[in-house]
């Protein structure tokens, strides 16, 4: 499965528990989330998630979370908003006389705009049809896996941003895991699709609206530049600021940029940004596509696990050792005849039996 203690990837994890038998959720500690058992000769293979908000200690206690989904234009593509394919140039020709055809610029970009017959009659004809939606399923994923696994209320806020003027931001909801299965992500429907792409609007409105959690992590994924850059500099500040001072509660935001386009050096400044304080607001990431969203959930939790940690097991002997960070997710290894573990973080010990009856 793994050196002991070490996270697999998601790929080695899936095939790794199709080989396991999960314990019934009655019988697991409210601190864990799910519990997989594997029996191989002498050893038992372990894997089990952390219920972060369970753990005691101040890095573990009170997570509010949020994700706020880039709404500008160009990310009308990957919300399965646009159209893909061609029309013939005598049937553009056609609609063009027929005024279903309009040329205008979003977010920089030259962009069609074709009314309702248009390309309804095009796709009739089969000569174009929409872009396939690649945000939707890895949203619901993310957001499911924050609720999931972070929240403490067990529900993630998402929001589009960089929507109207690049400035506007539309609230979707608050889901628990369940009801982000079916959760329709297709782009804002009371504003449109953005111009530009200010971060400050959407940052500022998760803070004040969940400014009495204990702790907060946001995510905000985009797929270009910032246009307000300096003004989130200088928001981070001041929030950097009053955390230190206490009349804020610590707040972490992590930047992911998705695609080609990003500029992953407005993402550096904002992760090494000096607020004069020892406050650190910013991380960010970058997935090549959309789809590796999925590689890098589990990373955006174990990076927040400021954790010592140590696992024993039934005889009482160290089979995994944190010291550096607890994961999220753990495996590890111990005696077949070790019928529980004990995992011991923030000077309280954890009892788990791998033995149902």
């Amino acid at each position: 499965m793994s050196e002991n203690g070490k996270n697999l990837d998601p790929k080695g994890r899936q095939a790794a528990r199709s080989h396991s038998r999960q314990l019934p959720s009655s019988m697991v500690a409210k601190e864990f989330g799910k519990v997989y058992i594997q029996d191989d000769g002498q050893n038992r293979h372990v894997e089990f998630s952390v219920w972060v908000q369970q753990l005691s200690g101040a890095k573990a206690e009170g997570w509010k979370t949020g994700v706020a989904l880039d709404a500008s234009a160009s990310m009308k593509d990957w919300y399965g908003r646009n159209l893909s394919g061609k029309i013939p140039d005598n049937l553009m020709k056609e609609y063009e006389g027929k005024g279903w055809v309009q040329t205008r610029k979003d977010d920089g970009y030259p962009v069609k705009s074709f009314k309702k017959e248009a390309y309804q009659d095009a796709m009739k004809r089969g000569h174009v049809k929409f872009t396939e939606n690649i945000v939707e399923p890895f949203v619901r994923d993310l957001i499911a896996y924050l609720a999931n696994e972070l929240d403490s209320e067990g529900k993630t806020t998402a929001i589009y941003w960089a929507c109207g003027d690049g400035a506007a931001f539309e609230v979707i909801g608050d889901f628990s895991p369940d009801e982000s299965k079916n959760l329709k992500i297709s782009g804002p429907k009371s504003v449109s699709f953005g111009s530009g792409t200010m971060l400050t609007p959407s940052m500022k409105y998760f803070i004040e609206k969940y400014s009495d959690s204990p702790q907060a992590m946001y995510i905000f994924i985009t797929d270009g530049k910032l246009d307000d850059l300096e003004n989130v500099k200088k928001y981070t500040t001041q929030i950097a600021k009053k955390i230190e001072k206490g009349e804020l509660n610590p707040v972490k935001c992590i930047l992911i940029g998705v695609g080609d386009k990003i500029e992953e050096q407005q993402m550096i400044e904002l992760d090494d940004l000096e607020t004069g304080t020892d406050i650190d607001i910013w991380d960010h990431k970058v997935a090549k596509e959309m789809r590796a969203l999925s590689e890098i959930m589990v990373e955006l939790v174990d990076d927040i696990l400021d954790v010592t940690a140590t696992i024993y097991d039934a005889a009482g002997n160290v089979v995994a050792r944190f010291t550096d960070g607890m994961p999220s997710n753990i495996i590890f290894t111990m005696p077949v005849s070790s019928d529980f573990f004990e995992l011991e973080v923030n000077d309280k010990k954890i009892r788990q039996s791998v033995v149902e009856p």
